[in-house]
C-alpha cells in the first residue's frame, strides 16, 4: 500500500462570524481561492498536479451551496482539469476531507490531494440547511434529538464537570492561545487575507479575549437552560433517554463554549513519488484515520470511543500518542476526553483551540491537523492524534507521525 504524506497545511486567520468581523465581506468562494492559491504558489503546483480537491463545507446552502470545491477551483488559480469534491461530515468535514485524500492516495487512486474545508458563519448560518435531524419529526422524535449545547450539558452531568471545571479550561484555551500568537508559533500556517485591491484584511484570529478570567466567565449565564428548562423543554426529551439523570445541569455558555468564526484551510497530501516529482519533502506521514457512529442524543462524545477504535486497529495505545488536538467544541467534549484517557491537559490543546479562537465548522477539521504538525515539529514529537466531535453522534480521528 502506497503511503500518504502531508506536504503541506495552511490556514486563514479566524474571522468573527457577524457582520463586523473582517471576514464578513469576503465569500466562501473567494476565501477557499484565497487558500487554494496559496498552497498553489507555496508548492509550486503547476499544471494538473493533484488528483482532486475535497472540500468540506457543513452549511450547503445559498453561496456555500452547489459543488462549492469545483467552483472554488475555477476561481482561483489551479489547473480547471483539477476537478472537486464538497463533503459533509458536519463538524469533521474538513478532517474527512483529509482523511478521504489520503486513503484515496494509500489506495493507489492518484499521487496526490488538496484537501479542506471552509465555514463563512457570519455569511451563512448555522442550520438554514435546515437539517432533517432537527425539524423533521419522524427522526427527530424518534432519536431523541436535543441541540448541540443541551448534549454538552448532558456530558458534563453525566460525568460530573462543573461549571468551573469548564471555565478553567476556557480560561486556559484562551492563554494558550495568547501565548502561541506571542510566540509565533502560527507563523508557519496561517495565511494573510487580502481584499480585491490586494490591501490587509486579517493576519490574525480576531476572535480571542485574552483578558478572560474565571471572574469575567463567572458573570455569564448558562447559554441553554431556558431552551432546556422552558421552551422547548429539551430537558425533558433527554431525561426520557437518561432516566438515570435527576436533572440536567447546565455549565456552557459563550465563554467555554466555540466561537462563531469564519475560515478556511487545506492540506497537500500526496504520495513519496509525488514529493520526489515535484521537489518537495514530506512533513509528516498520515499514520491512521477512523471514523464512528455514537449516541445521537448525548451526541458530542464521539473522541472517545473513535479514538479507542484507531488506536485497537492500529495496534497502539493512548501512551503512543506524544500530542493531541480534541476540538473544543464545548468544554465538556475536552474534559470527558482527558477523563476517558487520564491524559494530562498538557498533552491536549497546547496551542488554545476553538473556545479561543473559534470552530469554522468545514474547516476545523483540517485545521487541527495543521496545528498539531506545527506544534509536533516546534516542540520535536513524533507521533499526535487529532479528533472531533459531530452532530448527530460520530466521531473522527486522524493519527499523523512525523518523517
Amino acid at each position: 500500500m502506497t503511503e500518504a504524506y502531508i506536504y503541506d497545511a495552511l490556514r486563514t486567520p479566524r474571522g468573527k462570524g457577524r457582520k463586523d468581523g473582517s471576514l464578513h465581506e469576503v465569500t466562501a468562494l473567494r476565501l477557499s481561492a484565497l487558500t487554494l492559491n496559496a498552497l498553489k504558489e507555496r508548492n509550486n503546483l503547476e499544471g494538473h498536479a493533484v488528483e482532486d480537491v475535497i472540500w468540506g463545507n457543513v452549511t450547503q446552502v445559498m453561496e456555500q451551496g452547489g459543488c462549492l470545491a469545483r467552483s472554488a477551483v475555477l476561481a482561483s488559480d489551479l489547473d480547471e482539469r483539477i476537478p472537486g469534491l464538497a463533503i459533509n461530515r458536519f463538524c469533521a468535514s474538513g478532517m474527512e476531507a483529509v482523511n478521504i485524500a489520503a486513503n484515496q492516495v494509500r489506495g493507489g487512486a492518484g499521487e496526490a490531494y488538496i484537501a479542506g474545508g471552509v465555514e463563512m458563519m457570519g455569511r451563512v448560518a448555522m442550520g438554514s440547511d435546515g437539517a432533517a435531524i432537527a425539524v423533521d419529526p419522524s427522526i427527530a422524535m424518534e432519536q431523541y434529538f436535543v441541540p448541540q449545547g443541551i448534549s454538552a450539558d448532558i456530558i458534563a452531568t453525566e460525568y460530573g464537570f462543573t461549571r468551573d471545571d469548564a471555565d478553567h479550561l476556557a480560561v486556559e484555551s484562551q492563554r494558550r492561545a495568547k501565548q502561541a500568537w506571542d510566540e509565533r508559533r502560527f507563523e508557519k500556517s496561517v495565511i494573510e487575507i487580502r481584499d480585491q485591491n490586494g490591501l490587509p484584511i486579517l493576519d490574525h484570529d480576531e476572535y480571542m479575549r485574552p483578558q478572560t478570567d474565571m471572574q469575567s466567565l463567572g458573570g455569564l449565564n448558562p447559554a441553554f437552560q431556558a431552551m432546556g428548562e422552558v421552551m422547548p423543554g429539551f430537558d425533558k426529551v433527554a431525561l426520557m433517554k437518561y432516566p438515570h439523570l435527576e436533572r440536567i445541569n447546565h455549565i456552557h455558555h459563550a465563554g467555554n463554549s466555540s466561537g462563531i468564526v469564519d475560515g478556511a484551510a487545506a492540506l497537500l497530501i500526496g504520495s513519496k513519488a509525488f514529493g520526489e516529482a515535484h521537489g518537495l519533502t514530506p512533513r509528516a506521514r498520515i499514520r491512521a484515520t477512523a471514523k464512528i457512529g455514537t449516541d445521537p442524543t448525548i451526541m458530542l462524545t464521539g473522541p472517545v470511543p473513535v479514538t479507542e477504535k484507531i488506536l485497537a486497529d492500529n495496534g497502539m495505545t493512548i501512551g503512543d500518542i506524544d500530542l493531541f488536538e480534541v476540538n473544543e467544541a464545548f468544554a465538556a467534549v475536552v474534559l470527558r476526553f482527558m477523563q476517558a484517557f487520564e491524559v494530562d491537559s498538557d498533552r491536549v490543546n497546547v496551542n488554545g483551540g476553538s473556545i479561543a479562537m473559534g470552530h469554522p465548522l468545514g474547516a476545523t477539521g483540517a485545521m487541527i491537523i495543521g496545528t498539531l504538525l506545527d506544534e509536533m515539529e516546534r516542540s520535536d514529537k513524533e507521533v499526535g492524534l487529532a479528533t472531533l466531535c459531530i452532530a448527530s453522534g460520530m466521531g473522527a480521528a486522524t493519527i499523523i507521525e512525523r518523517v
